[in-house]
């Protein structure tokens, strides 16, 4: 049989996933139209087809195609390739090559009798200068934090040191600087070394590890708890095991749910159902149309990272009480932040016992670094020895495993509920500071206050100028981690921060906005809020 080149070299998960695309190029080639003759576009037969075709008779190939010229290759590299870098390749073997001569991506070419070698270089560089045009490229800051001297940092970011005061941080306590966790991880490194030496199952557990994972199942009140490498690995990783493993399960996901457990619920290919951010009569109407017998699991959190939202959590797990779903509950910007002991929104709403998932994690106001899912122990059990983020990577070290557990302990101390009620009172001022200046606050619940600005270029250019010409570091947020149009600044006061700075704070902004001729009176706020409802 006759093969065609561009074809074979398709695997057939390029072909299944890129089927449409395939399609609509067919025509174009004469030897396609002949393959194809005779068998409906839309069956699902062609896909076989084609993937048996790929395994016929590879020396026998296309008499009609001329390379560089395949209407297939050329089609699929103009809609997939260039937008995807999704360019069939062969696999490429460097035989003979000189040890002393070192090969960059540019000089190795396909091994392909009709296709041409892909620049992936000068398609690396052209899809940086996309972001750079659109203002969405990121530039990280050069930041030291001073552990002595909380929250100011040294900014190396123009190659000369500079004392700043940093108002974006997620340290959001100052935990980081207590001498108590700072002695804890210490003395863990003189004990126990700097690294776990291995994965949970291969030398990498230990008893810090077990430690803190009873201490995390008490501090939510749930029977057993997990640590993961981080928050975004535990929450990818639980969402999609669920998704994967519990069958014909269908997630009903928050609009405003954060990308890592957008992506796990993604990666897991489940049925998945959106329902508009924070709207219970949204999620109850879309849950009318799944049967209450079949398995449902509703995915949120409760404090939103950018916006400062707080979600109506009782309502939440009433309708999903209601509907026989599971609750998986985000908790990673509140966890010891709110509730008597730190557990979070559920714990200061009276709701832990109402939740079947809670996920949280170390590295924000525990100050270390790290995530976790704490539930039942049948969850934790099957999560352990399913997940393949927990399985195949690195155990956390001990040093930040005693860190984190001796944070959680004291702030599920008296000290603890101290630190967050000056936390509280701080946020309140600073808010009301913004406000009383004419300044864009989005209004927000939260420990976090957002400063609308609406435009990503000019974001960043206040963010550069706070930071170079007053020594504020406060961060843009554009696009993708907002909406393009809803860029903003995002603050979040600490109780470390006096009123002498929340003044600094507030002067330096109203400077920035009159020099940049933005709105800056009381109705301009009002507006703000009102559209951020």
């Amino acid at each position: 049989m006759t093969s065609c080149p561009f074809l074979r070299k398709l695997s057939p998960t390029v072909i299944q996933r890129d089927i449409q695309q395939l399609i609509q190029l067919i025509p174009r080639c004469p030897f396609a139209r002949r393959l194809f003759d005779g068998t409906p576009l839309s069956s699902p037969r062609m896909y076989s087809d084609v993937a048996m075709e790929r395994q016929s008779d590879e020396s026998s190939v296309c008499n009609i195609c001329i390379p560089n010229t395949c209407a297939l290759f050329a089609g699929w590299q103009k809609s997939i390739v260039a937008r995807k870098s999704l360019q069939p390749t062969t696999d490429i073997t460097i035989k003979n090559a000189d040890p002393g001569h070192s090969q960059t991506i540019d000089s190795v070419r396909n091994d392909g009798d009709s296709c041409l070698g892909f620049n992936y270089n000068k398609f690396f560089v052209s899809e940086v200068e996309r972001k750079k045009r659109d203002s969405t490229y990121r530039v990280f800051r050069r930041i030291l934090r001073d552990a002595s001297e909380f929250p100011f940092a040294d900014d190396y970011s123009s190659g000369m040191k500079r004392r700043v005061a940093v108002w974006c941080s997620n340290d959001y306590l100052g935990m980081s600087w207590h001498p108590k966790v700072q002695e804890a991880a210490i003395s863990t490194i003189r004990k126990h070394g700097v690294g776990s030496g291995g994965t949970r199952n291969i030398s990498g557990n230990s008893l810090l590890h077990e430690s803190l994972e009873a201490e995390l199942s008490d501090l939510h009140g749930k029977p057993a708890a997990l640590v993961f490498t981080s928050c975004y690995v535990a929450n990818e990783a639980v969402l999609h095991t669920l998704g994967t493993r519990i069958p014909e399960l269908t997630i009903i996901s928050d609009a405003g749910n954060h990308a890592s457990m957008i992506h796990g619920i993604r990666t897991s290919r489940c049925p998945k159902i959106i329902y508009r951010h924070n709207d219970v009569k949204h999620l109850t109407s879309l849950l009318a149309n799944i049967p209450k017998d079949s398995p449902k699991l509703i995915a949120f959190e409760t404090v939103h990272s950018m916006s400062g939202d707080v979600c109506p959590l009782k309502n939440l797990l009433d309708v999903a009480e209601a509907n026989k779903a599971l609750s998986f509950v985000d908790e990673v910007h509140a966890v010891g932040l709110y509730g008597a002991h730190g557990a979070g929104v559920a714990e200061r709403d009276g709701q832990m016992h109402r939740i079947d998932a809670i996920t949280g994690t170390l590295g924000k106001a525990f100050a270390s670094i790290g995530g976790y899912l704490a539930g039942s122990s049948e969850l934790v059990d099957m999560i352990r020895s399913y997940a393949s983020g927990f399985i195949f990577t690195t155990s956390l070290p001990p040093h930040s495993l005693a860190a984190a557990q001796t944070s959680i302990q004291i702030l599920k101390s008296s000290e603890g509920k101290e630190l967050r009620a000056e936390h509280q009172k701080r946020v309140s001022i600073v808010r009301q500071s913004l406000r009383q200046a004419g300044l864009p606050v989005i209004e927000a619940p939260s420990h976090i206050i957002p400063l609308h600005v609406g435009e990503a270029k000019l974001c960043t250019k206040i963010s550069e100028e706070l930071l170079s010409e007053h020594n504020i570091y406060v961060q843009s947020i554009n696009y993708p981690t907002v909406d393009i149009g809803d860029e903003r600044l995002r603050i979040a006061p600490t109780p470390h921060h006096t009123d002498k700075l929340t003044e600094e704070l507030v002067d330096s902004l109203c400077m920035v906005w009159k020099k940049y001729n933005l709105p800056l009176n009381v109705e301009s706020a009002r507006k703000i809020t009102r559209q951020a409802g």
